[in-house]
């Protein structure tokens, strides 16, 4: 499977959106291991229960079985790199099962209000997570067959995310107001930090419904922490278990000052340095793990508003290719790094190459990216191009064709407003789910 370099997160037109809590834009991780989302189990009714169905959890009239809680184990590990080990399956279980059974809620409260998603609307959300990830729907049926997954139980999981997100929008999004004193309060509160240290932030939240569960929800924390000092990639474990609004974009929440974080997490992060994952932070909403990816003293410009003009090269390679080819592509990967200068160049250099092709230039903004992609074209000049990847095409690599760096400057007022809004309507979805998980009927085996 083939991760897509430069897949971005779109906003749709319209006004607000509530961003899903694992997301509906569901881009795969450019890493060595191709990732894919987890599908999500298709829930049943407790008399449709074969006798050879082992019941892991009933959730008020539904179940969910033992098989489609380890499908869902076993995808997550494929998702966020940790290795399958019984160690690790024991690890997590207790976690992903809470998350199928806060899914089988959210799905449960949209069809309680008549809210349902159409094929069509199925059908594109797929699409667009084939599109980010540069593969056809028939490569993702094929990965997900692959893993012993249909496309059913995909489809399942992107449907239940779009519902939930009408939900929180229908029952809440009318109740939410931003009034004109908060942005005011926000806009001076970043004038006089503009010379404190600000913290290009990630975050992942696991909320617990009552201190009674908190010691268990700490417990479960701690080993995702674990599991991601040991190298599980931290955007995909959030992606997977967040609760925060940020999971859609793998826990990313841009740069901020320690102010601007919830009681505790800012004293801590103030002692952190980049590259550190912290211990579980407890506060008011749950458990936060935060990871501090770069930090910088005053407002100055954002890098993630960073403007790039990207040009995608592959050398071509079939995934089952003898070392001997695959030591050969190394190679041209390396001589073609080592004499291109530009775009212009690398597009005709690249032609020299067996099969080797160019795509046209694209513009894109830092924040767009994925972060290790991001990451590496941080670290490459105009005219540099990328260490080389191999995925299933072959060795791809980007080449930098131009690079505008932002201007700094304050928030707009409405970036403010959208920014206050999201996070009241989700924190307004995290206690209604928290309401139907305290009023539900589930019953552990």
């Amino acid at each position: 499977m083939k991760p897509n370099m430069l897949a971005s997160v779109g906003t749709p037109a319209g006004g607000r959106r509530f961003r899903s809590l694992r997301g509906v834009a569901l881009a795969c991780f450019f890493v060595s291991t191709s990732l894919l989302p987890s599908g999500a189990v298709v829930a049943q009714n407790a008399d449709q229960t074969t006798d050879s169905q082992a019941i892991a959890a009933i959730v008020n009239d539904q179940i969910i079985s033992s098989y489609d809680l380890e499908q869902r184990v076993k995808l997550v590990m494929v998702s966020s790199g940790i290795p399958n080990t019984p160690e690790n399956v024991s690890r997590i279980r207790g976690q992903v099962l809470r998350s199928l059974v806060d899914e089988f809620l959210q799905r449960q409260e949209a069809q309680r209000l008549n809210i349902s998603v159409t094929q069509e609307e199925m059908d594109t959300a797929l699409g667009r997570i084939a599109q980010r990830s540069n593969m056809t729907v028939e490569q993702i049926e094929e990965f997900l067959k692959e893993g012993g997954v249909s496309r059913s139980a995909l489809e399942a999981q992107i449907a239940s995310d779009i519902a939930w997100n009408r939900v929180v929008q229908q029952q809440f999004g009318g109740l939410v107001t931003v009034g004109q004193n908060e942005i005011d309060e926000v806009l001076r509160r970043l004038d006089e930090e503009a010379d404190q240290p600000r913290y290009l932030i990630s975050e992942i939240l696991i909320t617990f419904d009552s201190p009674a569960h908190a010691e268990e929800i700490a417990a479960g924390t701690q080993r995702l922490v674990e599991q991601m000092r040991e190298g599980a990639p931290f955007e995909a474990v959030a992606r997977q278990f967040s609760q925060s609004a940020s999971a859609a974009n793998g826990g990313d929440i841009g740069w901020v000052h320690a102010s601007q974080l919830p009681d505790g997490v800012g004293d801590v992060v103030t002692n952190m340095q980049t590259g550190m994952i912290s211990d579980p932070i407890r506060t008011m909403n749950g458990f936060y793990i935060i990871q501090v990816r770069s930090m910088q003293t005053g407002t100055g410009a954002d890098p993630m508003r960073d403007q790039y003009s990207l040009m995608q090269v592959l050398l071509p390679l079939t995934p089952d290719a003898e070392a001997a080819a695959v030591n050969r592509r190394a190679r041209e990967a390396q001589e073609f790094r080592s004499q291109v200068t530009s775009c212009e160049m690398a597009a005709n250099q690249i032609r020299i190459y067996l099969s080797g092709t160019s795509s046209p230039p694209q513009q894109v903004i830092a924040g767009q990216l994925e972060p290790r992609v991001r990451q590496a074209v941080a670290r490459v000049p105009v005219g540099g191009v990328t260490e080389p990847i191999r995925s299933e095409r072959g060795v791809e690599m980007l080449v930098v064709c131009a690079h505008r760096p932002a201007q700094g400057e304050m928030p707009t007022r409405e970036q403010i407003d959208d920014t206050l809004y999201e996070q009241q309507l989700s924190m307004m979805g995290r206690r209604h789910l928290r309401d139907l998980r305290r009023d539900a009927v589930v019953v552990y085996r």
